[in-house]
């Protein structure tokens, strides 16, 4: 307990340093708001043109209200969770800051869940909370949908914090292929482009064949946004609301284990290229 404290005193000023900054730069913030709600806009004018022209009470699984509601609830659980690490760890190869946080008494990978911890708490109350309880307000109001209860809030919070933390593991994972390529912004713009469509963000995974729903469910893609939006909307009880979390808690293990393994490989390798 006393390693734990000491290390949160060590890392929280990342943390709390990464918070700032956002609040020093808050236009630019905004701007990504209003670019990524407009693009759930366009995505809800979409969706319900396919179900009033599909004559269909339920498509995939979901009602017409139940996918307004997994719209907006894909934009909130994305900004809040898919918070890129990768994108720094290249900056400092480019730029050659690795060996200063090499030899700094940190550890670098840490440091960096904490910097994106900060992000993800901004992103919380700036604009999460804010939409989600104009959600919560137009679900019961105009959709005629019971408010969500505590105890369905509380696992999806749970559930969501999982998913951020195997969003930032999988990304330095990702990041470390920027010390064989020594620039992955390309490869950057490909795994955004790949993550929107196998973490749900574009089309609920549940509209796709069985066979691949089950082999999507088993990677940790599905863990990143599907999983607990789904979580949200009540799809997931018992037993099957056990499974998908102990798949995401597997998913923390295993990615912090195998970043850890190419961590150990990638210091190695830069030893051996510097002496």
């Amino acid at each position: 307990m006393a390693v734990m404290v000491n290390k949160l005193k060590i890392y929280l000023p990342f943390a709390a340093n990464e918070l700032k900054r956002q609040l020093a730069y808050k236009g630019a913030f905004y701007l990504f708001i209003v670019i990524s709600l407009f693009s759930s806009f366009i995505s809800y004018f979409l969706w319900m043109a396919i179900y009033g022209s599909s004559g269909e009470g339920s498509l995939g699984g979901l009602t017409q209200n139940e996918m307004v509601v997994y719209i907006f609830m894909v934009y909130i659980t994305s900004s809040i969770v898919n918070i890129s690490i990768s994108k720094e760890v290249g900056m400092d190869i480019v730029k050659g800051q690795v060996v200063m946080n090499l030899i700094k008494p940190i550890d670098y990978r840490m440091s960096l869940i904490f910097k994106a911890l900060g992000n993800m708490v901004y992103r919380f109350f700036i604009p999460g909370i804010i939409i989600w309880i104009g959600l919560e307000i137009y679900k019961a109001t105009v959709l005629g949908i019971g408010v969500t209860s505590i105890d369905c809030i509380l696992v999806y919070i749970l559930s969501a914090f999982m998913s951020f933390l195997i969003y930032v593991l999988f990304d330095f994972c990702f990041g470390m292929i920027g010390f064989f390529t020594t620039y992955i912004f390309g490869l950057e713009m490909i795994k955004d482009a790949v993550l929107l469509f196998l973490t749900g963000q574009l089309i609920p995974l549940s509209f796709f064949p069985d066979v691949v729903q089950k082999v999507f469910s088993y990677l940790p893609f599905s863990s990143m946004t599907y999983t607990p939006v789904m979580i949200y909307l009540g799809k997931y009880q018992g037993m099957e609301l056990l499974k998908v979390l102990l798949i995401q808690l597997a998913w923390v293990v295993l990615l912090y284990l195998f970043g850890s393994l190419i961590w150990k490989k990638v210091t190695k390798r830069l030893i051996v290229l510097g002496g």
